[in-house]
């Protein structure tokens, strides 16, 4: 692949503007965009992960939407492979792509690569499943932190997802999970510009409760009713379903189950800027409008 093929990282956290300056970055630039939204990829949950609408994603192709039901499960590593080979695709007839997203370990293992982890037997998954199911997220903390203690002091204690890989890793090996970690990322045949869309806290913030109302009143009550089902997933451990979930069981009345999103999301916020301001390589993209953004983000990249 030639060295001039680059990829364009726009990330940032939920609700800064992600979806649409990538959508005007890909119409400046001629190119496609792969998301690495571990929330999108799932096809029943549309409103309270926030995907692009219909007209936004007739405006550029995207890859990586609607991609699973919310039954199956994909890990950073799956998307490592199904990604680079959508990338070395993308790259035999454009110069540019972008990827886009919130989820930094997804955009990590794009970027970087993904430790080699061993296959993950049904029996091992069950297992993991079962102590969650029977003793919470907190099984999930207190087993890494006896087999694991050098992980658990590094992972947030409230991913599950995160937790979840571990437990099986665990379970599987009978090993650590941080034995498997590697310490020097891959090397990519191509370029790799990184950009994380910044906006004063506050003003994140009420973005953020904003969009929330804008979920209720666009059916998000409606599309978590009919997960319901569902709900022991994976793909539904997550903001704004956990806790209508709850609305439903009556431990929540609806206007706390909104307040509770909304403080959520904004929790979540919170550690995705953590996550980003970490990794020296991305490049400050202040958000004053998508114009401007994307203005911004088309110029450095042309630069190159």
């Amino acid at each position: 692949m030639s060295a001039s093929k680059t990829l364009i990282v726009i990330a940032g956290p939920t609700a800064v503007g992600k979806t649409k300056v990538s959508i005007e970055v890909a119409k400046k630039l001629n190119c496609e965009i792969i998301s690495a939204d571990s929330r999108q990829f799932f096809k029943e949950i549309s409103i309270g992960t926030a995907k692009p609408t219909i007209s936004e994603l007739a405006e550029v192709k995207h890859h990586f939407i609607d991609i699973l039901s919310v039954t199956e499960r994909i890990s950073a590593g799956e998307f490592e492979k199904l990604a680079i080979q959508k990338l070395d695709d993308l790259f035999k007839k454009d110069d540019l792509a972008i990827i886009t997203g919130g989820s930094g370990l997804y955009i990590d293992a794009v970027c970087k690569g993904i430790d080699d982890f061993p296959e993950i037997s049904e029996s091992s998954k069950f297992k993991t499943q079962n102590l969650f199911d029977s003793k919470g997220i907190e099984g999930l903390q207190e087993l890494i932190k006896e087999k694991d203690p050098e992980y658990f002091n590094q992972v947030d204690v409230q991913n599950k997802a995160r937790l979840f890989r571990a437990v099986e890793v665990i379970l599987e090996t009978q090993l650590p999970y941080s034995s498997f970690k590697q310490s020097k990322p891959k090397q990519r045949p191509f370029n790799i510009i990184k950009f994380c869309l910044e906006m004063p806290r506050e003003e994140l913030y009420n973005r953020i409760n904003l969009r929330v109302d804008e979920m209720i009143k666009d059916g998000l009550i409606a599309e978590v009713k009919s997960n319901l089902k569902n709900r022991q997933t994976q793909a539904l451990q997550t903001v704004g379903y956990k806790e209508l979930f709850k609305y439903f069981d009556g431990e929540y009345t609806l206007n706390q189950a909104i307040e509770k999103i909304k403080q959520h999301t904004r929790n979540y916020a919170k550690r995705q800027i953590t996550w980003f301001k970490k990794d020296l390589s991305y490049t400050k993209a202040p958000f004053i409008s998508v114009k401007n953004a994307a203005e911004f983000i088309s110029e450095k990249t042309a630069s190159l």
